[in-house]
C-alpha cells in the first residue's frame, strides 16, 4: 500500500469508497479530489515482450518473403545465430534459391550478350561478364590482346573463307572435265598415318577386340585353325615283308572278316579280354574300321584321335593330333582311307588315315556335334554335319564349299541317320523332334514330335535296315520302324531298365539282330533280347558312365566299350 501511495499526489489515507468516487469524478467538477494515475502503476515485474525479444535476439529468416516489423540495418545483415550442422559441407550450408546454387537477377544488354557469346564460340575469347572486371577477357587471353579484343561485329575474320576448286569447264576435254564437282585445291584424297601412329592404332584396335566377345571368339578360332597338326605312328614298320600296308586286313586271325559275312548266332560275352589305355580323358565316340572291322578309332576329350588294333597285340597304331579342344565325333568313309573329326574348336578336319595328313579344314564358326559321310559309293565326296546353331550343313570335299543347308530344327542337331537306300535321312535335335529330309532338299518332309518323346542324342540303324533305334533321355530306347520306305514311331515298344539321363550313350545291334546293347550312366553294360525286350545280361563295365558300346559286325560275342574314365575295354 505504501508503494502505491508513493505514486499519488496525497499521502492521506483514502477509503475504498472514496477511491472509487475519485476515479469517477467528472472533469467539469470543481472539487479537488486526490487521483491515482494507472499509467505509472507497475504491479508486476519487468517482462520482455515478444517484439522486443525478436528485435534483440531473433534474426529475420532469409527464406521468408515477409517481415512483420521494420527491422534495423544491423538486424538484416547480421549473421545467422545458433549452432551450424556439422554434417553439412560449406557448399551445402550456402544460401540457395535453386538446385545448383544461388542466382541473382541482373539486367544486361541483349546485343552485348550475343556479341560476347558468338565471339567466344568462334574466336575463343570474350569480355569478362563480371561487374568489376573492366576490360578483362576470358578464354584465349593472348589472342584477345593481339587483336585488341576485336569481336565478330568489328569485322574480325574467322578463317571461314570459301575454298577454291580446281575447275575445268572445257567440255572438249572429256577426261579432264570436272564441271561443278571439281575437287578443292587443298583437298587430300589419301589419308594414311605414319608407321609409328599406325602401330599405335593397331595396338588399340587389338586391345578393343580382345575386350569384346566377338573379338575373343575370332581370336580363338584363329588359334584353333593354327593348331599344330601331327600324327604319331606307333608300329615299327609301316609295311610288312610282302610290301603290304599296315591298313590291310590281317589274314591269320581265325575270324572271317569279309564285308558280307554275318554270324548265324551271337552270344553274350563272358569276360573282359583286354583294356586299352592311352587316352587321358573321357571317351566321346568309337567307330569300327569299315568292312573288315580289324581296327577301331576312338576320339576323346584329350583332343586326340587314336587308331587301335582289334587282334594280335591290341596296340595303338596311330595317334592323330590336330585340334585344340576336345573331339566330339569321328567318322570313316566307305573305304576307310579317310576320316572326319569334329571338335569343339569349331573345326571339322578331313584326315588321310594312312599318312595322318590333314587334307581339308571346314569351318562355320559353330560347334559341330556329329558328322556323317554319304553311304553311296559315288557320293563319298559329300558329308553332313549337325551343328550347334540348329543347322545341318552339307559340304563337298572336292571344293571345300557348302552345298546345302538344312535349317528347320529349333535346337542343336545331335545325330544323322540315312535310310531308304540312302535317298533320305533323319535327324534328331535337342528340340525333342525327329525330322526326315530328302537328300539335297532343304525342307523336311515329316516331323515326328509328341508329348511323350524326349531328346534323342544317338540313333542307330539295324543290320536288316528295318528298324532305327534311338537313346531317349527319359531312360528308354525308342524304336522307329521302316515300312514301305516310311519311318513310323513305335509308341508301344521300348527298351527300359537302364539310366542314361544326361549322357549320350550309344546303342548297337548284334550282327544277327538277336541282342541290343547300350551303356549306362552308372558304368554298366545292358544287353536286351530283341524279340522279348527283356534284359538278359548286365554287368559293371566302367567305373564312370559307359558312353560307347559297339558289337563287332563279324564276330559272335565281341563287344568294345568306352567310358568317361578314359578306358576302352574289349569283351569276349
Amino acid at each position: 500500500m505504501d508503494q502505491l501511495l508513493s505514486y499519488g499526489e496525497s499521502d492521506e489515507e483514502i477509503s475504498p469508497s472514496e477511491r472509487d468516487e475519485s476515479v469517477l469524478v467528472k472533469p467539469t467538477e470543481q472539487a479537488i479530489v486526490p487521483t491515482l494515475k494507472l499509467d505509472n502503476l507497475q504491479v508486476a515485474p519487468l517482462i520482455v515482450s515478444d517484439h522486443d525479444l525478436a528485435v534483440k535476439v531473433a534474426v529475420p529468416d532469409p527464406e521468408t518473403k515477409e517481415i512483420a516489423y521494420n527491422p534495423k540495418y544491423e538486424e538484416l545483415f547480421r549473421a545467422a545465430a545458433g549452432p551450424s550442422n556439422p554434417f553439412k559441407s560449406e557448399r551445402e550450408r550456402a544460401q540457395k534459391n535453386m538446385l545448383s546454387g544461388f542466382v541473382e537477377q541482373a539486367h544486361f544488354n541483349h546485343f552485348q550478350f550475343e556479341r560476347n557469346i558468338r565471339s567466344f564460340d568462334t574466336l575463343g575469347y570474350a569480355q569478362d561478364p563480371s561487374a568489376d572486371s573492366g576490360n578483362k577477357f576470358i578464354g584465349d587471353v593472348k589472342k584477345a590482346e593481339e587483336t585488341a579484343g576485336a569481336s565478330m561485329f568489328e569485322g574480325m575474320k574467322t578463317g571461314g573463307q570459301k575454298r577454291k576448286r580446281t575447275k575445268n569447264f572445257d567440255a572438249a576435254d572429256v577426261d579432264g572435265y570436272t564441271g561443278p564437282w571439281a575437287k578443292y585445291d587443298d583437298e587430300q584424297t589419301v589419308a594414311k598415318p605414319d608407321p609409328a601412329l599406325q602401330k599405335e592404332m593397331d595396338e588399340i584396335v587389338k586391345k578393343k577386340r580382345m575386350q569384346s566377345r566377338m573379338g575373343r571368339k575370332k581370336l580363338e578360332e584363329e588359334q584353333a585353325g593354327n593348331a599344330e597338326e601331327m600324327c604319331t605312328f606307333h608300329l615299327k614298320e609301316n609295311r610288312d615283308y610282302q610290301g603290304r600296308s599296315w591298313m590291310e586286313t590281317p589274314l591269320h586271325t581265325g575270324v572271317n572278316l569279309r564285308a558280307d559275312y554275318v554270324p548265324e548266332k551271337c552270344f553274350i560275352p563272358k569276360r573282359c579280354e583286354f583294356t586299352y589305355r592311352g587316352h587321358t580323358k573321357a571317351i566321346n565316340a568309337i567307330r569300327w574300321f569299315p568292312q573288315s572291322a580289324h581296327m577301331f578309332m576312338s576320339c576323346s576329350m584329350d583332343t586326340k584321335v587314336k587308331l587301335w588294333e582289334v587282334y594280335n597285340n591290341h596296340r595303338v597304331v596311330m595317334t592323330y593330333s590336330g585340334h585344340r579342344m576336345p573331339v566330339k565325333d569321328v567318322q570313316f568313309n566307305n573305304e576307310g582311307n579317310e576320316f572326319l573329326s569334329a571338335s569343339f574348336d569349331r573345326f571339322i578336319k578331313l584326315w588321310d588315315t594312312e599318312t595322318g595328313q590333314v587334307k581339308q579344314r571346314f569351318h562355320t564358326g559353330h560347334i559341330p556335334f556329329c558328322v556323317k559321310f554319304h553311304p553311296d559309293a559315288d557320293k563319298q565326296n559329300m558329308f553332313l554335319a549337325g551343328m550347334q546353331n540348329k543347322k545341318i550343313i552339307q559340304w563337298d570335299t572336292r571344293s571345300g564349299e557348302i552345298v546345302q543347308e538344312y535349317d528347320r530344327h529349333l535346337g542343336p542337331v545331335n545325330s544323322i541317320t540315312f535310310f531308304d537306300k540312302n535317298r533320305r535321312f533323319c535327324s534328331t535335335s535337342d528340340d525333342k523332334s525327329l525330322r526326315i529330309w530328302e537328300w539335297e532338299i532343304p525342307v523336311d518332309t515329316k516331323v515326328i514330335q509328341n508329348a511323350g518323346l524326349h531328346s534323342i542324342p544317338v540313333m542307330t540303324k539295324s543290320p536288316t535296315e528295318k528298324w532305327i533305334v534311338g537313346q531317349s533321355m527319359d531312360n528308354r530306347i525308342v524304336l522307329f520302324q521302316l515300312i514301305d520306305d516310311k519311318l513310323r514311331f513305335a509308341k508301344k515298344k521300348a527298351f527300359r531298365g537302364h539310366t542314361v539321363t544326361g549322357y549320350a550313350c550309344s546303342v548297337d545291334f548284334s550282327p544277327d539282330m538277336g541282342f541290343l546293347i547300350s551303356g549306362d550312366a552308372e558304368g554298366k553294360l545292358f544287353v536286351w533280347d530283341w524279340r522279348t525286350h527283356k534284359i538278359v545280361a548286365r554287368w559293371k563295365a566302367h567305373e564312370q558312365p559307359c558312353i560307347s558300346a559297339l558289337w563287332h559286325p563279324h564276330e559272335k560275342s565281341r563287344i568294345v566299350t568306352g567310358g568317361l574314365d578314359g578306358l576302352i575295354k574289349m569283351w569276349n
